[in-house]
Formats: C-alpha cells, sequence, structure tokens
C-alpha cells in the first residue's frame, strides 16, 4: 500500500510541475495573442517582400528565403503565427515586437528533396495585429532542376463515323 500512495504523490507531483512549466513558458505567447486581439494595439505593416522568385536550384538543395516587413503604424508589430502551405517548408518569424518604423523579418527554410515538379509556388501565411488585415499571404516561387514533369498529356478518342 505504501508504495501505491507514492507513486500517486510523485504523479501529481509531476502534472502540478508540468502545468506550473508550461504557464511560465506561455506568458510571452499570451501577452502577443492579447496584443493581437486588442484593436487599440493594432499597427499598419508594408510588406518590403510579399513574392520572393528564387530563380532554379537543384532538387534536393535547402534554401532559405526572407521576407522583410515595416511597421508602418504607431504600436508595436506583433506576428503571433508563421505558418508554411506545406510539409517541405519552416517558417520562422521575428519574436519580439516589432517598433514603429523599424523592421521584421519571416524566413521560409524550404527543402526540395521531396519536390516532384519542375516549378513549385509556396505560401506562407502570418498573422499579426494590424489593422490592414490580421493575416497575410507571404509566396516564394521558382524552378526545380532534376525533376522530371508529371504531367500527363491526354489524346483524345479519334472520332468514329456513325454508321447509318
Amino acid at each position: 500500500m505504501p508504495q501505491t500512495q507514492f507513486m500517486r504523490a510523485i504523479f501529481f507531483l509531476a502534472v502540478f510541475i508540468s502545468f506550473i512549466t508550461a504557464c511560465q513558458s506561455n506568458a510571452h505567447d499570451t501577452a502577443a495573442q492579447k496584443a493581437a486581439v486588442d484593436s487599440a494595439n493594432f499597427t499598419t505593416v508594408k510588406w518590403l517582400d510579399s513574392i520572393v522568385q528564387f530563380g532554379t536550384i537543384n532538387k534536393g538543395e535547402k534554401i532559405q528565403i526572407k521576407f522583410r516587413l515595416l511597421n508602418t503604424g504607431t504600436k508595436p508589430l506583433v506576428i503571433t503565427n508563421a505558418r508554411p502551405g506545406c510539409g517541405c517548408t519552416i517558417a520562422d518569424y521575428t519574436k519580439e515586437p516589432i517598433a514603429p518604423g523599424t523592421q521584421g523579418i519571416v524566413t521560409a527554410s524550404f527543402n526540395t528533396e521531396h519536390i516532384n515538379t519542375p516549378t513549385v509556388r509556396k505560401t506562407i501565411i502570418v498573422n499579426t495585429n494590424t489593422k490592414n488585415g490580421s493575416e497575410h499571404y507571404l509566396y516564394f516561387e521558382g524552378n526545380i532542376n532534376g525533376v522530371e514533369s508529371n504531367d500527363k498529356i491526354v489524346q483524345p478518342h479519334p472520332l468514329q463515323e456513325k454508321k447509318g
């Protein structure tokens, strides 16, 4: 019996520590999320790079694409999230509030290893505390050498004359 009570105590202690740690690590995220939904803290943003052409690279290469943004408002700009549209891309962004008149960056790390099309156009969706829309779409596009097109060419069947 004493061993069962000891195991319960250890379990509850572990749950308590996990709860405390989770609350502390999300303190910055919570402040950013509050700023993003409080219209008194809204600002404006100008994307200096919203579409990036990376040219032509070889299949298997990894590249980084940087999108610059400028806080054109009077309040700090907060990026709350940047999520790529596919698993071949990892998005990162400026985590600290971006002061008015200064720039921030969203970075896309793109891995072409499993790409099966010779031409790509990828998307990153960025969420901010901005008046001019809180969801922003960034695009990068280019060509991948070493990938054969998987396009299918469909040939119509020859017309058969109707007999009459």
